[in-house]
């Protein structure tokens, strides 16, 4: 599903118009990266959680030409599923 597709989704699913429903999906999506940029974790019950991980710097390798390469720490957004959501997509529904 794309977000486009959400959108049309989330506007079919409560009756409201297209722009509306563009502004409610950006206005989330928005404000679960705000949160995440600040460090803060997000649990949604039935989905699942997302929270930021720390990676240290290290010493890379370039595959291709085998030359060192140092790669800076970094945090990367990370999702873990939910219990709920594990069993739906399990059970095929």
């Amino acid at each position: 599903m794309t977000k486009s597709e959400l959108i049309d989704a989330v506007a079919q699913r409560t009756r409201m118009n297209k722009s509306r429903a563009e502004v409610v999906v950006n206005t989330i999506f928005d404000t679960m990266t705000d949160a995440l940029c600040q460090g803060e974790g997000i649990e949604i019950r039935g989905l699942g959680s997302f929270t930021v991980r720390h990676y240290k710097a290290y010493d890379g390798r370039n595959p291709r030409t085998g030359e060192s390469v140092d790669v800076p720490e970094k945090r990367l957004p990370f999702f873990k599923v939910g219990l709920e959501l594990k069993k739906l997509v399990n059970d095929g529904r």
